[in-house]
């Protein structure tokens, strides 16, 4: 039995019940085989698989809360510092109904090897609650973030751990524990990420991950010959990713023509209308089946079926395993030349393959998503010095980041004999600069 599947086997038997969990590592370890069998014995020396499948500190606390009715609601809340051995820990807070420990174990371990390529100075970590601010008033959103954050502040700081947002938790969230935060330890400080403009906060940071997204794909297409200038895109999700994902590809000549929710999707043959989109979910925080009442023509589909829709190019951008065998199949059948993931592994391990066996372009979301991570560092970057940099040279930032991106991830699927295999190129990458700090650092992470 190989080092990898060694390790795989001791993960899901020491984590049961983490599905999510055991898909993300198994996925990294079959990419980092090619790079592990040839360093096995060294690795092997200093139990070097062992210790990156292993979080450093997982923290568990109740969040009790009081709710317009004066009744007394208890939330589960976590953070999962997975890896510190080439920064601080960075990485979301997701605010909804499905967190649980396995969950944020696996976004912990895709954030590891994310911000690894993103090439700034950041580790990898996760954490969250079961909490839905769904149809939540202000007050009772305020009274859980300041009961969240007054548990979550022992564990954080600027150069310890610096959390952002995520699926539930945008600047209204992240206003209300900064603000717990800075009353509990009088502190005022970059420890959070997704920050007001007004307030440490920087500009891009909002249209970072879809913009990130669309950038690292028009590199992609390019190198292939493809320009994305006229292309028809299905975009998944009408959250912060899809929404910005939505008008950079506008932006760059493309037609984008569907965006879903949780309980359906949309489908606009002239285009999406992006300052409906916004209207309803940044606003007025309601459903997108609300656009087929604003645009006529427009057509609602309840439930799921949106991979259904013809077009040259998916953007998977709701949540976990969205994108399964078959859609990729229909996918396939009805023209689709590239998918880039703008959620953390949205699609199956069987969708995935099936791309890539069909030799369609393929992104995984642990390099087309790292552009809110990047931004979130550069935000970072920005507090530490006391300066504000402007839309522009953050955006400057931004897309040379996602050039660089790919320019390394296609390195290291050269370098391997996987050329185009951007999910192995991507594993190896960010697996390459981790693996030597840790090793450099002795046995201590």
């Amino acid at each position: 039995m190989s080092y990898t599947e060694e390790i795989y086997e001791r993960v899901v038997a020491q984590n049961p019940g983490e599905p999510e969990f055991h898909q993300a590592v198994k996925e990294v370890l079959d990419s980092l085989k090619l790079v592990i069998d040839a360093n096995e014995e060294k690795y092997r020396a200093v139990s070097l698989l062992e210790r990156l499948v292993e979080p450093e500190r997982i923290i568990s606390f109740k969040v009790p809360w009081v709710d317009d009715n004066g009744k007394v609601q208890v939330n589960k809340g976590y953070r999962v510092q997975f890896n510190s051995a080439i920064g601080p820990y960075k990485g979301g807070l997701r605010f909804h109904p499905s967190v649980n420990q396995g969950i944020l174990k696996f976004l912990g371990f895709e954030q590891i090897f994310k911000n690894s390529l993103t090439g700034l100075p950041i580790g990898g970590g996760k954490g969250g609650s079961n909490f839905d601010p769904k149809g939540k008033s202000d007050r009772e959103v305020m009274a859980f973030c300041q009961s969240f954050m007054t548990e979550l502040s022992k564990y954080i700081g600027a150069d310890q751990d610096v959390p952002a947002g995520d699926i539930g938790v945008g600047g209204r969230e992240i206003g209300f524990m900064y603000g717990q935060y800075k009353r509990l330890k009088g502190l005022y400080e970059g420890v959070l990420t997704g920050k007001g403009l007004t307030w440490g906060g920087s500009l891009v940071r909002t249209q970072a991950t879809g913009y990130g997204l669309v950038y690292i794909l028009d590199a992609m297409l390019k190198d292939h010959k493809i320009d994305l200038a006229g292309k028809t895109v299905v975009v998944s999700g009408s959250g912060n990713v899809a929404i910005y994902a939505t008008e950079k590809a506008q932006q760059l000549g493309a037609k984008v023509v569907a965006m879903s929710d949780s309980n359906g999707y949309i489908y606009d043959a002239n285009g999406i209308n992006l300052d409906v989109v916004k209207d309803i979910k940044e606003v007025r925080r309601g459903r997108i089946k609300e656009y087929a009442d604003a645009v006529p023509g427009s057509v609602y589909t309840e439930g799921k079926g949106i991979w259904s829709i013809k077009c040259d190019i998916a953007l998977p951008c709701a949540t976990q395993n969205e994108l399964n065998l078959d859609d990729a199949k229909t996918l396939k059948a009805n023209g689709c030349v590239a998918v880039a993931e703008g959620a953390n592994m949205p699609s199956t391990r069987e969708a995935t393959d099936f791309f890539l066996a069909e030799g369609m372009l393929f992104l995984p979301g642990k390099a087309s998503n790292a552009g809110g991570v990047g931004t979130s560092a550069l935000e970072m970057c920005q507090n530490s010095q006391r300066l504000s940099w402007t839309f522009e040279e953050v955006d400057a930032k931004l897309k040379q980041m996602m050039n660089d991106i790919y320019a390394k991830i296609s390195d290291a699927a050269k370098r391997y004999g996987v050329e185009g295999n951007y999910v192995t190129g991507a594993n190896i990458a960010g697996f390459e600069k981790v693996a030597d700090a840790m090793m450099a650092q002795g046995i201590v992470l």
